[in-house]
This record gives structure tokens, sequence and C-alpha cells, in this order.
């Protein structure tokens, strides 16, 4: 009875444990996106910067709690031959809606890459120009080089890094609907990566063709592509945003 008792409180510890490590990841990314912020650089790239690594610390936090929970241990139990894979835990519906806004995202980001010219400090990306009847438009902010750069480094990074974590998460012992639970907030925090990207790239890009005067049917495709993709964006960010920052609540 004494093993019994020190046991499930040796369980109720690692609970809490696990608890309070994935709760400090999100804690712990506000105070690095914060800094990252203010001291990564000016024009927009620090919060760029801050995007992935509250979504890497978030990240951490399911994977520390993974370390502290303990491999579970009884009666030995058999099981199906069947391997586990990745795709079988994390939650279809927001893994494909993330799926093809990282494609937009590149296709997007791409295209205002093409796109996009030096501003007059010649910082290559930064502004778009269009030529109508001999007169030249110059609009800024853009979406270009000078920012894509970054962001598809970081999302790079965070697809690396949330990855591992899937991997590492579905190759474990334990119940399939704690799996389910982990494997739910990694992908909510990769998909914070994904998402705020696309909605500020699309929604800086829709600002810009909006302003140019010479061409109506650029300011169309800003104000029935551009800006739909936008809000659909933003909407997921906040989706994922609570789903990475609320222990077990990212597979409900």
């Amino acid at each position: 009875m004494a093993d019994t008792v020190s046991g499930s409180g040796a369980s109720r510890a690692r609970t809490r444990a696990d608890r309070w490590a994935r709760l400090g990841g999100p804690a712990a990314g506000v105070l690095l996106s914060v800094w990252v912020g203010e001291n990564t650089g000016s024009l927009g790239v620090g919060l760029l910067s801050a995007i992935p690594a509250f979504g890497l610390c978030a990240v951490g936090g399911v994977l520390l709690g993974e370390y502290v929970t303990a491999r579970p241990r009884g009666p030995v139990r058999t099981a199906g031959l069947a391997p586990r894979r990745v795709r079988d835990h994390v939650p279809p519906r927001l893994t494909a809606v993330l799926v093809v806004e990282a494609v937009l995202l590149v296709v997007l980001l791409g295209v205002t890459t093409a796109l996009g010219s030096a501003d007059d400090m010649g910082r290559a990306g930064r502004e778009l120009s269009m030529t109508c009847s001999g007169v030249t438009e110059a609009y800024g902010p853009w979406p270009g080089s000078f920012y894509a750069g970054p962001v598809l480094a970081s999302v790079a990074l965070a697809s690396l890094a949330c990855g591992y974590a899937l991997r590492r998460i579905t190759r474990r012992a334990g119940e399939d609907q704690e799996r389910r639970e982990r494997a739910s907030a990694i992908t909510a925090a990769w998909g914070l990566a994904v998402s705020v990207p696309l909605a500020g790239a699309a929604l800086t890009a829709a600002g810009a063709l909006r302003g140019m005067s010479c061409d109506g049917a650029v300011g169309s495709v800003a104000v029935w592509v551009l800006l739909p993709v936008s809000a659909i964006a933003l909407g997921t960010a906040v989706r994922c945003l609570v789903a990475a920052s609320v222990p077990n609540r990212a597979s409900r």
C-alpha cells in the first residue's frame, strides 16, 4: 500500500511539473519575443524575429514536459505492429489549413520579392514601383526580399524544431490522447510561425497595391484576394495562440 501511495504521489508531482513546463514555455516566449523585438532590428524585422521566438519557446515547454514525465510503468502490454505516424496525432483540419497557408506564404513572398525594388535608402525589396503613362509611383513598405529572407528563415527553423518535437512525441510510450494533446500544441506553435507572417505580408502588400492610382485592377487584387487571405491567416493565428498557450486546449 505504501508503494502505491508513493507512486501516486510521484505521478502527481510529474503531472504538476509537466503542467508548469507547458505553461512556462509560452510565458518565457512572451519575455523572449519582447526582448528580441526590441533588440534585433528596426523596420519590422524585430517583430518578424519575435514571432518564431515565441513559438519555439512554446515547443520547448512541451518538450520539457515530455522529459519530466516518466514513461508509464506497470504490466507489460501488447501493441499492434503498425508504426505510429505523425499525421495520426496532429489535428487534421488545423494541419491542413496551416499547410495551405505555408504554401501561400512561400508563393506570396516569391511574387513580392520578384516585384520589389529598393527604397530611397537603397534597401532592396522595401518598395513597389510601377510606371503608368510615363509616371513612376513607388509605395512602401513592401514585403519584398528585405522581409522575405527573415520570414522564410524563421519558418524553416520553426519547421525543423517542430518536426523533431512531433517525431519524438509520436514515438513516446503512453496514451494516444496524451500524444495528441502534445502534438496539437506543437502544431499550433508552428502555425504561429506561418500564419502571422502570412497575415502581415498579405496586409502590407494589399496596402501598397491599393495606394497605386494608375491601375485600378491592382487595387481590386488587393481587396478581393490579399485582404481575405490576411483576415483568414489572422484568425488562424489567434486559434494557434490559444492552443499553444493553454495546455490540453490544443486538441479540443
